[in-house]
């Protein structure tokens, strides 16, 4: 079983423009609305590709029904919380070049009740799993080095984090098994910019250092770059065409954890992600991939290893 923390669930929305005018009134289509979060992606992804899978999360009143019923279709064990404000609202805008804006809201302010009963749900989780993923921001109402404490207090299971500022910090000296951040991320971690593949091994590297047993930086369109105390890997795929590029990172953490559940190398491991990633973009729909179209991409995917 592999559990995943999404905790900050949102419901998202996809609108399409022409061209995105700011200060202008403009119609678009938009989507019906429908359940995301990073961590929500993740788990879903993870079903897709045929492990059991577990997520914790939060609910509204509102869309507790709808978020019930999309989970159960995609074969998520979902343990919701349900909190008496409104879940988070992402919006996504594309615009007719590819261009995506995203606006993404705050979300409720927890308590500490909700908080507690959030950790509860995590902890019965986390004791019949095999692999942790913690993936996301974390709500309102949370201290920032959260995914530290829980990475630590979870010694002896793997546990792989996705997060971004403060969090993504105190995560950084943590001891997680894997540590996932991007290129926009990596560059506040190291302090310079993160142009290419080179730099991100320098920075996997340097969190290799600091205790991430399997630190991996993902690219966008030019793949990810993972170093495993021995050797650094870069794994990439060339797309003609991306859809929706939107969620393909939490895809591609999905594609990871997978292949690291089943016993997998890094190298290897690299490979299933990036072709969950570029499954992601290929499609409409932020956060999700088709199982066949992954086992397609899967060989597609070019390995190499990396000096430095």
């Amino acid at each position: 079983m592999i559990t995943v923390a999404g905790f900050n669930t949102a419901i998202d929305h996809l609108f399409t423009l022409d061209a995105l005018v700011p200060g202008s009134v403009q119609r678009a289509a938009q989507a019906d609305p429908y359940p995301g979060g990073k961590g929500l992606h993740v788990a879903q992804t993870v079903a897709a590709l045929g492990e059991r899978v577990q997520l914790v999360g939060l609910v509204d009143a509102a869309h507790r029904n709808l978020i019930a019923r999309r989970m159960a279709e995609r074969g998520v064990l979902f343990h919701a919380i349900e909190v008496a404000q409104p879940l988070r609202t992402c919006i996504a805008v594309r615009e007719r070049d590819g261009r995506m804006t995203e606006i993404l809201g705050p979300g409720p302010e927890l308590g500490p009740v909700e908080r507690e009963a959030l950790l509860r749900a995590w902890w019965r989780c986390a004791e019949e799993s095999a692999l942790l993923v913690l993936s996301g921001s974390l709500p309102r109402g949370f201290e920032a080095d959260a995914y530290a404490s829980m990475v630590r207090r979870a010694a002896g299971q793997p546990c792989l984090v996705d997060a971004s500022g403060e969090a993504l910090r105190h995560a950084a000296g943590c001891g997680a098994h894997l540590l996932k951040p991007n290129r926009d991320e990596a560059t506040e971690l190291a302090g310079q910019p993160v142009r290419t593949p080179q730099d991100a091994v320098a920075v996997a590297r340097a969190l290799h250092a600091k205790g991430i047993a399997l630190p991996v930086v993902t690219l966008g369109a030019e793949g990810a770059v993972g170093f495993d105390g021995h050797d650094a890997w870069h794994a990439s795929l060339v797309l003609e065409r991306s859809v929706n590029a939107v969620g393909s990172g939490d895809c591609l953490l999905a594609g990871l954890a997978v292949a690291l559940k089943r016993g997998e190398p890094l190298a290897q491991a690299l490979r299933l992600g990036v072709a969950c990633g570029a499954a992601n973009a290929m499609d409409e729909e932020t956060g999700y991939v088709r199982r066949e179209r992954v086992l397609a991409l899967q060989a597609q995917v070019q390995i190499r290893r990396m000096d430095g």
